[in-house]
């Protein structure tokens, strides 16, 4: 991939992984993978999404992987997978790598034209809420670099079939269907 993709302008950095189990053998890999990649092209950083450990309101990076990455990056999805979306305000994050740090997938999911108050899941106003507060939070990460909501494009998912709500769609972005 990257002797095909290295001279696209596009491609800003490689990514080795994302949210991988730590184990010995996974980070003796990755660790070779990230060295590869910098030898096949010197021009561009080395990243990887690694998973967060959580001790209560306390969010934690401390994958032995980051060790071998120029730019940590970390999913973020308090509001939906996790919590409501004011916890996020009192969310502290503690990082062992003093590296620039990218959110590679944060948000959640609202059906297109369903409105309601901000407290009910699966409105454009809910969405909005667990963004105003994400956001909020993330501005206050001082390692913070940049951001990448996942995905603001609604797919094909299997394994969301909601009737009258997901229809078979991850539903996470702007919604370019009908119905």
């Amino acid at each position: 991939m990257i002797r095909r993709d290295r001279n696209k302008a596009s491609v800003v950095l490689w990514s080795v992984a994302n949210e991988t189990p730590v184990t010995p053998a996974r980070v003796q890999f990755l660790k070779t993978l990230a060295a590869k990649a910098r030898e096949q092209d010197p021009t561009r950083l080395v990243a990887a999404a690694l998973l967060v450990r959580t001790d209560g309101m306390t969010k934690i990076i401390d994958d032995p992987l980051g060790e071998a990455l120029d730019v940590i990056g970390f999913n973020e999805y308090i509001g939906w997978y996790e919590h409501k979306p004011e916890d996020a305000d009192k969310t502290v994050w503690k990082f062992a790598y003093d590296k620039p740090l990218i959110v590679t997938e944060f948000g959640g999911e609202a059906k297109y034209g369903l409105h309601g108050d901000p407290d009910t899941r699966w409105t454009e106003e809910y969405q909005a809420n667990i963004y105003r507060h994400q956001l909020r939070m993330l501005d206050g990460i001082r390692q913070l670099r940049g951001v990448s909501p996942w995905i603001l494009m609604d797919f094909r998912s299997p394994r969301r079939p909601l009737p009258g709500i997901q229809g078979l769609f991850q539903s996470k972005g702007t919604h370019l269907r009908s119905g």
